[in-house]
């Protein structure tokens, strides 16, 4: 059971209004790395969870991450708080208000013009919010560091929207919610470090003869070794086919049947290497048009 508090978890100071900041500001709320992605994605793992102290974390930050979405919601209010009252009663001259809707160079017309100002659920170039955006396999060790690496791309996504505004109150807002990303990276790994062994994911064990080989296959120059290809635990090998010992084919037994059928489908659509017939690229190129001519 969910309850909402009217107190936002962190306040909202606005300097000024500003529709083209506003826009960007979507991105953090109906984008790929923004607060709706992650409160779904951990809400959607806490459900299944079976373990009941990561069920616990997982409905937690999943909680914490919605009323993320309602700060940098309300940020976007904030911001197009001007232009809503002004779209609404038709204040501008159309030339002003087209200016105002590509201030500094961000166009918003979409959140603007569609939504009257509201925080859509779409990221900063209009796209619509999508449940593609969650990566859950139902696996903890693989989810897990999922949602490390979920955590550090929204980070860096705060980080870039910090640079891009001067208003004191809205880096502010920003910098805990960037903060926050931090502490949930840590809850998480030490999450998936409190199950052991939780390398390699899931229950069947690699194949050892390639689970510790890094193959190169970039050729020309000499490989830089380093700890990711030459490092404690892994060895360089070539990765030429076939690595298996065999001779790099693919086959399949087929009955006679399949056989006779494949015989025929491979003859009737064999193709002729002799012929080389005039194509209608060929007809309607500069060449034969002047063949034309002369």
């Amino acid at each position: 059971m969910f309850m909402h508090n009217r107190l936002l978890q962190y306040t909202v100071r606005v300097g000024a209004t500003n529709p083209g900041l506003a826009n960007l500001m979507l991105e953090q709320f109906g984008g790929p790395q923004g607060e709706l992605a992650a409160a779904m994605r951990y809400f959607t793992q806490a459900v299944a969870e079976e373990d009941p102290g990561r069920k616990d974390m997982l409905y937690d930050i999943a909680t914490e991450e919605l009323s993320h979405l309602e700060i940098i919601g309300s940020i976007v209010a904030m911001l197009n708080r001007g232009a809503k009252g002004e779209l609404a009663e038709a204040v501008d001259e159309q030339a002003e208000l087209y200016r105002k809707l590509n201030a500094a160079g961000n166009d918003s017309h979409v959140t603007q013009l569609l939504h009257g100002g509201g925080p859509a659920l779409t990221n900063s170039g209009g796209v619509p919010w999508t449940a593609a955006y969650i990566d859950t396999i139902g696996e903890p060790t693989a989810d897990l560091r999922s949602n490390i690496a979920a955590e550090a791309r929204a980070k860096i996504l705060y980080e870039r929207l910090i640079n891009v505004t001067d208003d004191p109150g809205i880096r502010d807002a920003l910098g805990f919610l960037m903060t926050r990303e931090v502490a949930h990276q840590k809850s998480f790994e030490k999450a998936l470090y409190a199950i052991s062994p939780n390398f390699p994911s899931g229950k069947l064990a690699p194949m050892p003869e390639f689970a510790s080989t890094y193959f190169k296959m970039s050729h020309g120059g000499e490989m830089v070794g380093a700890p990711w290809n030459s490092g404690t635990g892994l060895t360089m090998k070539d990765g030429e086919p076939a690595v298996d010992g065999g001779d790099g084919n693919a086959w399949v037994n087929l009955d006679s049947a399949e056989k006779t059928s494949l015989s025929a489908m491979t003859a009737r659509l064999q193709s002729d290497p002799q012929s080389d017939p005039m194509t209608g690229a060929e007809l309607g190129s500069a060449e034969a048009l002047s063949d034309d001519v002369r």
